[in-house]
């Protein structure tokens, strides 16, 4: 694998894992529809992601470094985190919910970096998308190759969070149908069972 495909790699992987229905995205939706602190929220919520998974994907490879049986570990548990993240988002398909968001915007600048925060840092699932599932997955990869993966699925994390803070008043609608997250779900069990894997056979052939 070269640098420009693990950057592709860590960029779908990233979108995968950000692009669901819960807490952050609604809250950065209801602020862009409202044009509340846009950039400030959808800055914080990139950064935020950045920042967990530079120490996923910086942790995880020191581990390894430090101990080499971990690499195996981290790989049979990257990929079965994946199968599982993959088959979950196939039953969202097959249930589709919606993205709404109900209730007036956060106006005061303070107030929004405190909610900002808390909806990225204080949900547990967060750290085990990027800290420990996107760290065992750069684990596998030789250096420049694992910072092109952690740079493309930090690019993921701002290219969803502004996209979606700015183009709330478009994205809304679509957001609000079912339809179009059994889509997003049905694409994200593929690219999460690709990579799963890709890394099971690289521990079978390796």
């Amino acid at each position: 694998m070269n640098t420009a495909m693990a950057a592709a790699e860590g960029f779908a992987l990233g979108a995968s894992l950000i692009i669901a229905i819960g807490a952050q995205n609604a809250f950065v939706l209801r602020q862009g529809l409202a044009r509340a602190h846009v950039f400030l929220v959808a800055g914080l919520c990139s950064l935020a992601d950045a920042g967990l998974i530079a120490l996923g994907a910086g942790g995880f490879a020191a581990l390894v470094a430090a101990l080499p049986a971990l690499a195996a570990v981290a790989a049979w548990g990257g990929a079965l985190f994946l199968f599982a993240y993959g088959a979950r988002a196939l039953l969202g398909a097959l249930r589709p919910g919606r993205l709404e968001a109900d209730g007036g915007a956060v106006r005061g600048a303070w107030k929004a970096v405190t909610l900002t925060l808390a909806v990225s840092l204080l949900n547990p699932h967060v750290y085990l998308d990027t800290v420990v599932l996107i760290g065992s997955v750069a684990a596998q990869l030789a250096a420049g190759e694992r910072l092109a993966f952690a740079l493309g699925a930090m690019a993921a994390s701002f290219a969803w969070f502004f996209g979606l803070a700015l183009g709330a008043r478009r994205l809304a609608p679509l957001f609000a149908r079912p339809i179009a997250w059994r889509i997003l779900d049905l694409a994200i069990a593929g690219v999460m069972w690709s990579i799963a894997g890709a890394l099971v056979f690289d521990q079978l052939t390796g």
